[in-house]
């Protein structure tokens, strides 16, 4: 790969993805910028509950912890960050990154911000939804609702040579491919170049997913010391081909077979792979072993982008709880079967409820329960029943119900555990790519 490349690496692929391999990759990565994507729709939907409860709050729980291990390591070894860990308060989460550095001693530090990806002011009741319907028509409390921004708001970002971009809602291959875009100077009509910028991001976005982690299975995809798995990393050239590698001496591995399922992993249509920054054809990707651990990709194709902008809607759901109770040894499933019934027929015969129940047997048809797969007969079966209402006094009778099975019968029964949490839901729609006015703002430390 030229000297003259872009080295970008993968810090986390979800929001509870492991911090250890992070620091590893900054320490030997020799990386100009490590991107984190740590944002889901459900998460951004409880980051809004969160920010609705108490304003300092609505970013990454995890932030303070990730900054601390990772802010100095980016001093040192001259590498800028950029993360989606603002979810739905990013001013707050920059004004605590800079209190974190200020603490750790990291004076002069500039962290960005970008805005405009909450549109809730733009959305009506009868703004209709993809999934069908309107708004008004879901029946529950609209928590928030966020449009995917894309590399565009965050190039001004770059610009200010801010050491720290903290962004809120983006397209997730769009942190990689801002970066890529501020180095190489690639303009919105370079199609075929942010097409392979997107497919840069989009290899990188699921962290390690792409060396191993989530390829890995046993007897078939043996992938070495996955105690240890590295977090990806790319060597971009101008052109847009790229090298997906590791650090060298790090857990896992990065083949053609890792390289072409995390290309295909959430992509409908490869020929038509719709983002705000570019419509991506992924169907002439060509994919070739370069050396150990370290696979080319090239050949990219790319369409304008959509002229509208997809939005996460998120919704107030209400509560889900769960609990569950073991049965074991001779005829536990059975035993499991007429707890199961007993609880059925009390829940929605005797008292009536009308939330949504779901009742599994653990071990037996959790998983396969309407897939007429032929049942075990297991001697440790868990039952496992779970609610959901609006109501969080129903939920709790629920689970007050499933733990009186522990003396009501059937014989047997022990180890219950239960717990309860707000649940949100997402839905999606459509906004005018013009309707929505990014900004960036810059604090300092």
């Amino acid at each position: 790969m030229p000297r003259e490349c872009l080295r970008i690496g993968c810090g986390a692929g979800f929001a509870a993805d492991r911090l250890d391999a992070a620091e590893e990759l900054v320490r030997r990565g020799d990386l100009h910028w490590l991107a984190l994507e740590c944002l889901g729709e459900r998460t951004l939907a409880f980051a809004h509950r969160d920010r609705a409860r108490d304003p300092t709050k609505g970013y990454d729980p995890r932030l303070e912890r990730r900054m601390r291990a990772l802010l100095p390591l980016c001093r040192t070894h001259h590498t800028r960050l950029i993360s989606n860990m603002g979810a739905a308060n990013v001013p707050q989460a920059a004004q605590r990154t800079l209190a974190i550095a200020r603490e750790l001693g990291l004076f002069g530090m500039r962290v960005a911000c970008v805005l405009g990806d909450d549109v809730r002011h733009l959305l009506a009741p009868e703004t209709p939804l993809l999934e069908g319907g309107t708004i008004a028509e879901v029946g529950r409390p609209v928590v928030g609702a966020n449009a995917y921004l894309g590399a565009d708001a965050i190039l001004p970002a770059i610009e200010t040579g801010a050491d720290v971009i903290l962004t809120g809602r983006v397209a997730d291959p769009s942190l990689f491919l801002a970066p890529l875009r501020a180095r190489f100077g690639w303009q919105d009509t370079d199609l075929d170049r942010l097409a392979a910028g997107v497919l840069v991001g989009h290899l990188l976005e699921c962290g390690m997913q792409v060396t191993g982690g989530y390829f890995a299975d046993p007897g078939f995809k043996d992938v070495p010391d996955l105690a240890r798995c590295g977090y990806p990393l790319a060597e971009v050239a101008e052109d847009g081909s790229a090298v997906i590698t590791k650090v060298e001496g790090t857990g896992g591995m990065v083949d053609r077979r890792t390289v072409l399922e995390q290309l295909f992993y959430e992509v409908h249509d490869p020929a038509h792979y719709l983002g705000p920054d570019v419509t991506a054809d992924f169907s002439q990707v060509m994919i070739a072993e370069v050396g150990r651990d370290r696979v080319r990709v090239w050949n990219a194709r790319g369409k304008p982008p959509p002229q509208q902008l997809k939005v996460t809607v998120g919704f107030d759901a209400g509560w889900l709880g769960e609990a569950g109770i073991s049965y074991a040894g001779p005829n536990a499933l059975a035993r499991a079967e007429l707890a199961r019934e007993v609880l059925r027929e009390r829940l929605l015969v005797v008292h009536g409820l009308t939330c949504a129940l779901r009742f599994d047997l653990v071990g037996v048809d959790s998983l396969h329960a309407t897939a007429g797969v032929p049942r075990s007969m297991s001697e440790d079966v868990r039952l496992r029943v779970a609610c959901r209402s609006i109501d969080r006094e129903e939920v709790e009778f629920v689970l007050w119900e499933v733990e009186a099975m522990l003396c009501c019968g059937p014989a047997g029964g022990g180890g219950f555990r239960a717990r309860l949490g707000p649940v949100v839901e997402t839905r999606s729609c459509f906004l005018p790519r013009a309707q929505v006015r990014p900004c960036v703002e810059v604090l300092r430390a």
